[in-house]
């Protein structure tokens, strides 16, 4: 046979060529489908990576979020510490035993960022409740009722407070006059002191003081008891037996010194009561009326002391007894 002749293959036609295509088709020839559904799971997975990709962009955003969050609740923590130290640190120098009004480190830290400043009343230019009701003395009780009147109180309504009152301290049970001892709902302690100045509002018939606002501005419980004649003001020193409006002008003009304020480098010190005594233009038996109702520099100090970082400012009051020694905490409230 001629290795170079052709070999001629006859091919069937219609069915019969279709079968024989069929039988000898290789593996490789592709199908009649269309592309687009030839890879179906690439679409799948390029959805789920772009929503992979938003959940993803979601959380860092809510992350970044948490820690800006995060980040200005820390400062607001540090504020809030460094505020309340330099609140203490204001205390701290007020109520060492050679500290006044008048110190200059009490003002120290005042234009500063962190900062203090500190405001340091005394109590004893207070009404001390527990000192005017103790033993029922008609001078003290006057007083009481001299300031109730100055608070607009009229004399029925300060009658039965200071009735009330007597009623609420003393041991028995034995209703006064214009009183109220224990009843429904009602029950004095007869303790014989109040504990603190806030108590007041507990006594039947004191409505019409403690209803006024800044009803608790001139009392105390805590100052050593007399009125402190180096520092209260003229409502409270009018308030004293005797003693007239033009006196009292005198004596302040004298105890505030030349610059006219209180608490200042040039007030003069005050050593004996006799020397107030010559300023109030008193004799000598005005004078003897208000012994026991009148002293000089009471030590009980109520000390504000307000300290600040950025926008926290944080606030100490405390009631104090300053003496030579270590300071006799009274109260204190932050």
């Amino acid at each position: 046979m001629d290795t170079n002749a052709h070999e001629w293959v006859l091919m069937p036609t219609g069915d019969a060529r279709d079968r024989h295509i069929r039988d000898h088709t290789c593996a490789f020839v592709v199908p009649k489908k269309p592309l687009r559904t030839l890879f179906p799971e690439r679409g799948a997975a390029l959805l789920i990576a772009l929503w992979a990709i938003i959940v993803l962009t979601g959380a860092v955003l809510l992350w970044a979020g948490y820690i800006r969050q995060t980040v200005a609740v820390s400062g607001e923590n540090f504020n809030d510490v460094e505020a309340r130290a330099e609140a203490h640190s204001g205390l701290a120098i007020a109520m060492h035993p050679l500290t006044s009004k008048e110190t200059d480190a009490l003002k120290l830290e005042e234009n500063n960022d962190p900062g203090f400043r500190v405001r340091m009343v005394s109590e004893g230019a207070k009404l001390n409740l527990n000192f005017l009701f103790a033993g029922e003395d008609p001078r003290k009780l006057d007083i009481f009722k001299r300031w109730l009147d100055s608070r607009g109180i009229d004399y029925q309504a300060r009658d039965r407070m200071v009735d009330c009152i007597l009623d609420w301290l003393d041991a028995d049970n034995v209703k006064r006059t214009n009183g109220q001892e224990d009843s429904a709902g009602y029950h004095p302690p007869n303790r014989g002191q109040f504990l603190t100045v806030e108590e007041l509002a507990e006594v039947a018939g004191t409505e019409p003081l403690t209803s006024q606002p800044g009803w608790k501005d001139d009392l105390t419980v805590y100052s050593q008891g007399p009125i402190d004649l180096t520092a209260a003001n003229e409502n409270i020193l009018r308030l004293l037996p005797g003693v007239g409006d033009l006196a009292i002008g005198n004596f302040l003009q004298w105890r505030r010194g030349g610059d006219g304020i209180d608490g200042t480098q040039d007030d003069p010190v005050i050593q004996k009561l006799e020397t107030v005594q010559i300023f109030l233009g008193l004799n000598k038996t005005q004078w003897q009326a208000l012994g026991g109702l009148i002293m000089l520099r009471d030590s009980t100090w109520q000390i504000i002391s307000e300290g600040w970082s950025g926008k926290v400012v944080r606030q100490v009051s405390v009631v104090v007894r300053k003496g030579s020694q270590n300071p006799q905490i009274l109260n204190w409230q932050e």
